[in-house]
């Protein structure tokens, strides 16, 4: 039997106060075609955390092996992450210590966490030896963590975290459809209630069948879904290099407070209007919010 509106914003409100629900229920609002509804519970969850703040952050990505004259750490970045696979990051040591260098002190992140569990597993080697190294070559986190490619992600997270390393997100891999996001809502909550550790989820697939794309809609539904489910994890997340600034505009009106991977390249070729940081701002404020610039380890930059 279909619920009706006003029952699955009930639910809606339940699950942000923190209450229990079934899967079935769960499908109900993951499912919902009262997506304003939804947003407005979405929004007051936000807006209870972190009131009108919208955090965003500027990054530089370098690629390994470096090639010389191929990469730079332009002033304005806020990290620097890293893009590399374990066994290229213990093949390439020194060019990774090189990039810690150069960052100056800006947070350096690295690998993605399923890679780390991978590589672990094929190598026999503890995974938190794997962090405790990284750690030691001077990053300062695992640049993310899909939820739906770690087979054993509480083991994960406290190897990381007992390795001294922090997760700097956790992310989605691929799309899935409204079974497979119930079952990363309840993993990410499994996670974050055995370890605490989770700072922010990004609940947008990284990557899609091109044939059988995501809509715009069930993108907004998916991250206001986030929001109001994950009550205990500070941020949710929209990567702005990858889903663009009007699905970006439209996430921080569902509950999302923070864009990843800003570019850090202040170059205006067309004009300071569209320099990429003016354009954050602008949606930002066009969303009748306030922009907050962060750092690698969410601390705020500036005044």
């Amino acid at each position: 039997m279909k619920m009706q509106s006003n029952d699955v914003l009930a639910i809606a409100r339940a699950l942000a106060s923190g209450a229990e629900v079934t899967d079935h229920e769960l499908e109900a609002v993951a499912t919902s075609t009262d997506i304003l509804g939804l947003a407005m519970v979405a929004d007051d969850v936000r807006r209870q955390r972190h009131g009108a703040s919208t955090t965003y952050l500027r990054v530089a990505d370098v690629r390994m092996p470096l090639v010389e004259g191929a990469w730079v750490i332009p002033p304005a970045a806020r990290e620097v992450r890293v893009l590399m696979t374990p066994d290229a990051a213990e093949a390439h040591a020194a060019d990774l210590r090189r990039v810690v260098d150069a960052a100056h002190g800006i947070p350096v992140s690295a690998c993605s966490l399923a890679d780390l569990e991978r590589f672990a597993r094929e190598t026999g080697r503890a995974l938190v030896d794997l962090g405790r190294w990284l750690g030691e070559c001077g990053v300062a986190a695992v640049a993310e963590a899909p939820l739906d490619l770690l087979e054993e992600p509480e083991a994960c997270f406290d190897a990381m975290r007992n390795g001294g390393l922090e997760v700097a997100r956790v992310t989605v891999s691929r799309n899935a459809g409204t079974a497979g996001r119930i079952r990363m809502m309840r993993r990410l909550q499994a996670v974050q209630r055995a370890t605490g550790s989770l700072r922010s989820f990004a609940p947008l697939a990284r990557s899609w069948n091109p044939a059988a794309p995501s809509t715009g809609y069930e993108d907004a539904r998916h991250v206001a879904l986030s929001r109001v489910f994950a009550t205990d994890v500070p941020t949710i997340q929209v990567d702005w290099a990858l889903y663009g600034p009007k699905l970006a505009q439209v996430a921080l009106t569902m509950g999302a407070n923070d864009l990843d991977a800003v570019s850090a390249d202040d170059d205006a070729p067309d004009g300071r209007r569209r320099a990429p940081l003016e354009d954050v701002l602008r949606n930002i404020r066009a969303a009748a919010l306030t922009p907050v610039e962060r750092d690698g380890r969410y601390v705020k930059v500036g005044d």
